[in-house]
């Protein structure tokens, strides 16, 4: 189809040349017969003598008819180029990407949409106005580059501070509504519709947000509301837009440099608070640490309190006759136990109060540099205040929680030992009770244990006393008389 229209508007110009051509064509020939006549009239007349006929003029009229003018072919033909370029005009071709609406001279601007395709329409009575309709991208960048001003788009904070903003926005022409664009819509749209709503749509909401609020917590809401408010009113001019993108927010100098100290602040102060959530990890470690320290000696203090009251039991049978030596030995050592544990104890809390003071010092310490330092490291101040303080209360538990196990400890050391002398020294007693019973009953079991303890190469013997059935008995019996007793000693030498 458009290489027919363009054969057919060819041969329109082609006709209308050929129609000219042979109209001057025989205009001229015209012009040059009557050139010709007019020579010829000027030429003398020849007289003619008495008698003779003259010969006869022509007439320049009748030689003028015989060259005329072909208007009818002429007509006939510019007919037909004046057809032919109707039918060219009449063809329409519209190219992909791109979308047109008819204009008729009468009507105006008419209903529906031409898209890319071929499209016949009345000659002279309607034009069409194409549009393209591919996707077009205004950015702050690009004005930017159009206006010879390597500038961002400048917006007015609530604190009125200036930020740059770059911005770039994807929309295409609505091609159902070409019609209403044509007839209500000021032209060009990109530099007449997008540019100010755009522009006016980012001034309107950057007001309600901080500076700091654009730059980073709430900049995709701040590019949201502004999205939706430049589809709203683009959307009325029928103008889709597709995406806003906020690609870069430029801070005002100083601003920036405040900010950027202001970050580094921060995240001095969240590893503060770290480091105090570690020490109180420390100190709950500590904590359960001394705990299990102190369930470890209290068991241990326990075992070692049965196994003494199990050995006590054990030797109760081997000490029975050492009960006023014993107890004096219990009262020395509750003595002294009591001692340890009056000056473990003052230890202790002498200890604790030095930490406390310390520790009371140190927060003082730390609250007059706090004080002294400017407001721009109060945070870190009152975090290492903080800090101080955990330590210091981490410090005296821990060392209140140590003194109280230590105590606990002695307190059950001293009571095991005090039950393990109790229990030794009523085994004594009870030994010493059965020793008077069997020296009461046998009177000469005194001189038996003396005789044991005298030494080891001595070896005793026990014979009866009445010397019955005993083939001894009248060496025993000299013996006896001798040494007034019953108990005959011999030291032997051993091989």
């Amino acid at each position: 189809m458009l290489f027919l229209r363009f054969m057919l508007i060819a041969t329109c110009f082609g006709l209308f040349a050929c129609v000219a051509g042979m109209v001057l064509y025989d205009i001229y020939l015209a012009d040059e017969l009557d050139r010709l006549l007019l020579r010829r009239q000027k030429q003398p007349v020849d007289v003619a003598l008495p008698g003779e006929i003259p010969a006869p003029t022509p007439p320049v009229a009748s030689l003028r008819i015989r060259r005329q003018i072909r208007w009818g072919a002429a007509a006939k033909l510019a007919v037909i180029a004046a057809i032919s370029g109707l039918l060219g005009v009449s063809i329409l071709v519209i190219p992909d990407g791109y979308a047109g609406v008819r204009i008729s001279q009468l009507s105006g601007v008419r209903p529906g949409t031409l898209y890319a395709g071929t499209h016949l329409i009345v000659p002279l009575v309607d034009r069409v106005q194409l549009f393209d309709i591919r996707d077009r991208v205004f950015s702050t960048t690009a004005l930017a580059v159009r206006n010879d001003k390597m500038e961002l788009l400048e917006v007015q904070a609530r604190e009125g501070l200036s930020v740059g903003l770059e911005v770039t926005v994807r929309y295409r022409i609505d091609p159902t509504r070409l019609a209403f664009i044509q007839a209500n819509v000021p032209q060009p749209v990109d530099s007449e519709i997008v540019e100010p709503t755009v522009v006016a749509a980012f001034h309107e909401v950057a007001p309600n947000y901080v500076v700091r609020d654009l730059f980073s917590t709430k900049r995709e809401e701040f590019r949201s509301r502004s999205a939706q408010l430049i589809t709203t009113r683009l959307g009325g001019d029928a103008i889709v837009v597709k995406e806003v993108l906020l690609k870069k927010v430029e801070l005002p100098e100083e601003y920036a440099r405040g900010l950027e100290d202001l970050l580094l602040k921060e995240q001095e102060d969240d590893r503060t608070s770290v480091d105090a959530e570690i020490e109180q990890k420390k100190v709950a470690i500590a904590q359960s640490q001394a705990e299990a320290a102190k369930a470890r000696e209290v068991k241990r203090a326990e075992g070692d309190a049965q196994a003494q009251v199990i050995m006590a039991k054990a030797q109760s049978d081997a000490m029975q006759y050492t009960l006023p030596l014993k107890q004096k030995q219990i009262e020395q050592s509750r003595l002294e136990a009591e001692a340890r544990k009056q000056t473990t104890i003052e230890d202790a809390e002498a200890a604790a109060q030095a930490k406390v003071i310390d520790s009371k010092a140190e927060q003082q310490r730390q609250g007059f540099q706090a004080d002294s330092e400017a407001n721009h490291i109060r945070v870190t101040a009152q975090a290492d205040q903080d800090r101080q303080k955990l330590l210091a209360d981490s410090e005296a538990n821990r060392i209140r929680v140590t003194a109280e196990a230590e105590q606990e400890r002695e307190k059950l050391q001293a009571d095991s030992e005090a039950n393990r002398i109790r229990l030794t020294a009523q085994a004594e007693g009870e030994e010493m009770q059965l020793q008077a019973a069997a020296l009461k009953v046998n009177p000469l079991l005194v001189q038996l244990t003396v005789a044991q303890r005298l030494s080891d190469r001595v070896q005793i013997m026990m014979v009866p006393n009445d010397g019955k059935f005993f083939f001894t008995n009248d060496v025993l019996k000299s013996a006896m008389a001798s040494d007034s007793g019953s108990l005959l000693s011999k030291p032997l030498t051993k091989p």
